[in-house]
Order: C-alpha cells, then structure tokens, then sequence
C-alpha cells in the first residue's frame, strides 16, 4: 500500500510549499530564514543540543546552542536540560512558561520578504544597496537628521545595530529582534516601532484588527523632535526585550494579550511600506 502523504498548511514561502509538520520542517525552515534572524551555523549534530550556531550582537558573533521542535512544548517533553540549551526554534510555540528563547517560525516568517515559487525564467535578484545611494533621493536634511539619529540610537547600547533595507530606509535590532523600521521621507524620518501594545507619547497606535496590534508610528520631522523620539525608540527597545525573555511573539501580526488588549485605543493603519 502506498504512503500517504500528508502536508500543512500551504505558506508557498521561500521554495516551502507547505507549513512544516514536524522538525525535519522546521530544520528546513530555520535554514531559509536564518540569514533574517541574523545567525549562521557552525555545526548541525546528532543528540542535544541540535545545533551550534553564532547571532550577531552589534558587538560580535555570540555562540548560541539550538534546539530544534515542531512544538516548543516537545523540548520540555523530551526531557532536555534548559541549562544547556540558548534558543529553541519551532513551528508552532505552546509553552508559555519555557525558560528558554523560544523563535516561533509561524510567526516570524510573516513579517519577513518573500520570494514564492516561479519560473525560473521570471525569478528576479535582489541587490544590494547602501544608506548613502537612498540619501541621495533626499533633501540634505533628511541625511543630518538620520546621521545624528543613528548615532544617538546606537549609543542607547552597543548591542543595536540596523541593516540597510531595500526600500528607502533600515531596520534597527535590538540585538534579537527589529524593534524599530525606519523609512526616509522628504520632510525626514518616519518610525513604526515596537510598542508591545503599550501608549508611548506621541505614537500612534495601529488597529489590532488589522495586524500591528504591538506597533505604532511616530515622526521625526527636526531636530527639536529628536529628544522626544529617543525616549520613545529607547522605551521600544526596553519593551522588546522584556517581550523576548517572555517569549513572547513580536511580528507584525502577533496578537497582544487579553489584559493589554482590552484597555487599548485603536486607530487605523497606513501600510508598512
């Protein structure tokens, strides 16, 4: 008789037509996304841990060990040791009270780019590009006000550090995790931070029903902002990693929390772009 075959849910992501159901899927996975996450592998090994691996930190490459699970859960029934172990990479994370980091796939996945499946023919690459060639589509003002604000958000610890992104601007890490997207306009910078669902002064909120339940957005048009919008991006970065030793999610549709997110207001969303 014939095997039958039995997939998840279809995600079409990254050469992965379907969701993955058990940890060979998630190895698979982990290995598209990696680069994201800001980690490489030095060793992948029988027994545990399953993985040595090195995550940047703004200060160096910090060796981790990794567990890979299909459920976060299974690392506790598995009986492996906490103690020896820095992160556990899953599909799907069911255990609120692991000791361990935990990276949730099914939610990072959704806030990173894609490159689905096509023909070969049609599949595009793409480059490269630095802080100064976006600049150059802006008024000199923009490039002061970015210059001063990234040295000043660096200097809130020297564990943050930002990628350039495709689009006009970058991504600030925390150093896990993005916490800030920063985007370059014509009258200066405009920020979606991380909020983990609070009211930071100034931001505005976006519609949990939406997606962006635990970000908003703030502007930083001149100078005399600048102090405001670094007490915010500085809160962000304390929320972020409260939110990452509680293991929470923290993309873009991660949803917030019954307690936090009764007494939320709301406000529609622009797109993140």
């Amino acid at each position: 008789m014939k095997e039958r075959s039995i997939v998840g849910d279809l995600i079409n992501f990254r050469g992965l037509v379907y969701s993955p159901t058990n940890e060979n899927g998630v190895i698979f996975l982990f290995g598209k996304v990696m680069e994201d996450l800001n980690m490489y592998i030095e060793e992948i090994k029988p027994g545990f841990p399953d993985c040595i691996g090195r995550r940047f930190t703004g200060k160096g490459w910090e060796r981790v060990a990794i567990e890979f699970e299909y459920k976060s859960s299974h690392f506790q029934q598995h009986g492996h040791d906490p103690n020896e172990c820095d992160i556990v990479v899953c599909w799907e994370h069911d255990w609120p009270d692991c000791p361990v980091e935990v990276i949730e796939l099914s939610d990072i996945i959704k806030s990173l780019p894609n490159k689905p499946i096509e023909r070969p023919d049609k599949a595009s690459m793409i480059g490269q590009i630095t802080v100064e060639e976006h600049l150059k589509k802006f008024p000199p003002k923009v490039r002061e006000l970015f210059e001063e604000f990234d040295k000043r958000v660096k200097g809130i610890s020297d564990e943050i550090w930002h990628r350039v992104t495709t689009k006009p601007g970058a991504t600030y890490y925390s150093p896990e995790r993005v916490f800030v997207y920063l985007r370059f306009q014509k009258q200066g910078l405009r920020l979606t931070i991380f909020t983990r669902g609070r009211k930071l002064n100034g931001v505005r909120s976006f519609d949990y029903k939406r997606g962006g339940a635990k970000w908003g957005r703030i502007h930083l048009r001149d100078e005399s902002e600048l102090e405001r919008t670094l007490m915010v991006v500085k809160k962000s970065y304390e929320l972020i990693k409260e939110a990452i030793r509680a293991n929470e999610p923290t993309g873009w549709f991660a949803e917030l929390e019954e307690s936090e997110e009764g007494g939320e207001e709301s406000a529609t969303p622009n797109e993140m772009r």
